[in-house]
């Protein structure tokens, strides 16, 4: 689920939701000179010594490892359509890098004492299921997904990060950098629609449907796992409220619109 090939119009959008949390200090989201308090102000040996919120971390990176995953899988089977042998070659370098950010995940579980399998095994039903849900029928469908979907699951990770202690933190940041998937999918999609103007119609219907398969797969994993709900309604995570779950789902929104309208698609 990091890009210095980004095209200009597309650069910032995956960053905005974690910068518009109001979270400050080493986030450097918001250039605020309000310190860090809570857990975020913590390292994890300090913060995993609540067993709650050491469950919630331990899901969350359960959940981004099996994430990174399938992430590299279906990279490597989109690959299967690539029409040109550099299309190939470029899914083949951005399945590479996820699977990296999986071996970061999966040693830094196997490091706090957790077995990766275990961890990211209550995840496999929801993501799979999202999956077979939203298979592309196609080279473009594929590259809309990669881009649009795999970006709400980022900008709902990075939310969540932003309560994270510090070395939970950098570390979920860093596995959610883009792979160069950003710019590589918007200039091949707008090169697509420039050819043949209806493709954008089709390819906008297809956005909208990954979007609410997207948010509803978000919501049913945290519902499913309570350290997780709890941590987002604000039992672990300092002031994170149910009125700012709806306004955190309101900016993974508005980050969508941007990245349709960098496509050159209709949200």
């Amino acid at each position: 689920m990091t890009t210095s090939d980004k095209p200009e119009n597309a650069s910032e959008e995956p960053a905005e939701p974690a910068e518009s949390t109001g979270s400050t200090g080493s986030t450097g989201s918001t250039g605020s000179a309000e310190a860090v308090t809570g857990i975020a102000a913590q390292d994890w040996a300090r913060a995993s010594a609540d067993p709650q919120y050491r469950a919630a971390v331990v899901d969350l990176l359960g959940a981004l490892a099996y994430g990174e995953l399938a992430a590299f899988e279906r990279l490597a089977e989109d690959a299967k359509l690539a029409p040109t042998l550099e299309d190939k070659a470029e899914l083949a370098k951005m399945a590479s890098a996820e699977f990296h950010h999986f071996e970061r995940l999966r040693d830094r579980l196997t490091e706090i004492g957790e077995e990766p399998t275990a961890a990211m095994q209550p995840f496999v039903a929801a993501l799979d299921g999202f999956h077979r849900q939203t298979a592309p029928s196609d080279w473009l469908e594929g590259l809309v997904k990669a881009y649009v979907g795999d970006s709400i699951a980022s900008d709902f990770y990075r939310e969540v990060a932003v309560r994270l202690d510090g070395d939970s933190r950098a570390l979920v940041l860093a596995v959610l950098d883009d792979t160069g998937h950003a710019g590589f999918a918007v200039d091949r999609v707008r090169a697509a629609i420039d050819a043949d103007p209806r493709v954008g119609g089709r390819l906008a219907l297809w956005a909208r449907r990954l979007m609410g398969e997207a948010l509803s797969q978000s919501q049913r994993v945290v519902a499913d796992r309570d350290a997780l709900s709890t941590m987002l309604v604000g039992g672990v995570a300092d002031g994170f409220d149910l009125a700012e779950v709806g306004r955190m789902f309101s900016r993974i929104t508005e980050a969508h619109t941007k990245r349709m309208a960098a496509l050159g698609l209709a949200a």
